[in-house]
């Protein structure tokens, strides 16, 4: 049987699940610190914009196509060991990747951060069901380590700009190893061991095909703002990893010891939990990628300015997390979460018709950041309560995957509908400038503001404000864009996500339950057990207070049966009164 972590204390268990949010934190510091210290890497590593494209590239390509393989391994030989595998890799690269010479080894050593990342993310939240079976529990749980891997958000860009005023840029990355040693610590200390004891050995073939496929969809979608659709590397990029997908698939459906067991998707409340979950994370992410850049660029904060303004979303975001909670007990899961997702939609529609101030933007961050904190940490307990404990890091694995995909997506949509809506409402102001100059400006609001710099004054203002206000027209329009993602989703949730999720019962071949047992020759995993002549059924008289009569003419037992043996099988098969009454019992 799978091992669980209620033979602890309650207290052990919390520190446990404080060692785990620490974990998962880690991760989202080094995100958000990243993405503030690429113009300073780019001047100290001498490094080209594809170098700098690369540097997130090999970690996003990395964890992408390492988070199925990791949670089957966990599954296998120990989510602990690999959650602790994880942490010891992540810190140790993180130490390499602060003293790195060059670009190309600050390329290589991020791929191992990103093999680090898919394993602590994926086993971090795998293991909240084992210290926490008890559904009411597990949901505060998932609601502190969400909240958790959000505070990465603006403690990134406010530690970032922090470290580079006052510490060398390597420090960016070193600041991840006492997190990383106190989070090993806590791991060490209060998490327990587990792993499915009858799960078969990796299947090594549809491993490979996953991670060539995630890989080189996550490539296509990565390269696609820089080098647009019709680039041949994305073409083959996308191509391929479609290709390499099919065949896992195919590979998981004839496979006697599948990566992931694909009846999971059975599971309405897997299947829509985990949708709901990487749709939401879709308009998060866009939102974020648009809003940096224009609290930066255009209203002219630095990063640790921009971090202090993201706070109303984070602020919002934790109350709303603690009140989903209780409301989901008094409403229902789906109702909170359908809730948060019309909130959330609501926001993005205040932030497109933000105008230069901030006071509009402060309230637009407050109202999305509230529906996000109602929705994200609910859908994640949805797609973690429908996965038997047995199977927890290869589902949890394949949720992360689907996200981590749509996070993608979200980067190459929003930001191809962000550069359209931006390059058609510049155009007009770009008549006489140098060829140099106008593809510069065309192609980023900072390209403009670096040209305008080099300007005469009135020339120099014209510019700016035309690409602070084509900047602003394009981010509406994508920003629109998330919108309507999360009405479609939220229709579609609406429709599809069951009202009470169901978990998944354990895989037949590991632990066949009693109907199984009892019919062992049924196609269906989840079938009723056949009527046989010794069972118990609706037409049996019954006696006094539900209880079936004796069969006539056997002494009160079939034929050929010991008293024990009735005994034991009266008792196995003998149904609740109420399961009687209602019928259930037969449905």
């Amino acid at each position: 049987m799978p091992v669980t972590g209620t033979d602890r204390p309650l207290r052990t268990r919390w520190w446990a699940v404080g060692a785990l949010t620490l974990s998962i934190l880690v991760i989202g510091l080094d995100t958000y610190v990243l993405a503030t210290a690429l113009p300073t890497l780019s001047a100290k590593l001498d490094a080209s914009t594809s170098q700098l494209q690369w540097i997130t590239a090999a970690y996003t390509l990395a964890w992408s196509g390492l988070l199925l393989p990791a949670g089957k391994l966990g599954d296998r030989i120990g989510r602990r060991a690999v959650l602790v595998a994880g942490l010891a890799v992540f810190g140790a690269a993180s130490v390499v990747a602060g003293l790195a010479d060059d670009a190309d080894q600050l390329i290589a050593t991020r791929a191992f951060m990103g093999a680090g990342a898919a394993m602590i993310m994926t086993l971090a939240l795998a293991l909240i069901p084992v210290l926490f079976p008890d559904e009411e529990e597990r949901k505060r749980a998932v609601t502190v380590t969400t909240v958790g891997t959000m505070l990465g958000m603006p403690l990134g860009p406010l530690l970032g700009g922090w470290i580079l005023a006052h510490f060398a840029w390597g420090w960016v990355f070193l600041i991840n190893v006492p997190v990383v040693v106190l989070s090993l610590a806590g791991v060490l200390l209060w998490v327990p061991e587990s792993r499915d004891p009858s799960a078969p050995s990796l299947d090594w073939p549809g491993a490979l095909a996953a991670v060539a496929g995630v890989t080189g969809l996550a490539y296509g979608i990565i390269q696609q703002p820089v080098h647009g659709w019709g680039d041949p590397t994305v073409r083959a990029g996308l191509a391929g990893g479609t290709l390499f997908l099919a065949l896992f698939l195919l590979r998981q459906r004839t496979a006697a010891t599948p990566l992931v067991d694909l009846r999971l998707f059975r599971n309405r409340g897997f299947t829509w939990g985990t949708i709901a979950f990487a749709m939401i994370s879709f308009a998060m992410m866009g939102a974020l990628f648009v809003l940096t850049v224009y609290l930066q660029i255009v209203q002219g904060n630095d990063a640790e300015g921009t971090g202090l303004r993201l706070l109303p979303m984070i602020g919002a975001m934790l109350a709303a997390a603690a009140l989903g909670e209780q409301l989901a007990a008094r409403l229902g899961q789906k109702a909170v979460i359908l809730t948060g997702m019309l909130v959330s939609a609501c926001g993005l529609g205040v932030l497109a018709n933000a105008g230069s101030g901030y006071g509009i933007v402060a309230l637009g961050l407050a109202v999305f950041g509230a529906g996000l904190g109602f929705s994200i940490p609910l859908s994640v307990d949805v797609v973690l309560g429908a996965l038997p404990v047995d199977q927890a890091g290869t589902g949890n694995g394949m949720s992360r995957t689907l996200q981590n995909i749509a996070v993608s997506f979200s980067t190459a949509i929003i930001g191809s509908v962000l550069n359209s809506g931006y390059r058609d409402r510049l155009a007009s102001a770009l008549g006489g400038l140098p060829e140099t100059a106008r593809r510069s400006a065309n192609a980023s609001v900072a390209g403009a503001h670096g040209v305008a710099a080099h300007l005469p004054t009135g020339a120099s203002g014209r510019l700016t404000t035309a690409a602070d206000r084509a900047y602003a027209h394009g981010m509406s329009t994508a920003l629109e864009v998330g919108t309507t993602v999360l009405a479609v989703t939220f229709a579609l949730t609406l429709a599809f996500l069951p009202s009470h999720a169901h978990t998944t019962p354990p895989t037949p071949q590991r632990q066949p339950n009693q109907n199984q047992r009892l019919n062992a020759t049924s196609p269906n995993p989840n079938a009723r057990p056949r009527r046989n002549p010794n069972q118990i059924s609706d037409s049996t008289p019954r006696g006094r207070g539900g209880r079936s009569a004796p069969h006539r003419g056997s002494g009160g037992r079939p034929p050929g049966n010991t008293t024990k043996e009735w005994r034991e099988r009266s008792h196995r098969l003998r149904p609740h009164h109420s399961q009687l009454r209602s019928g259930r019992y037969w449905d």
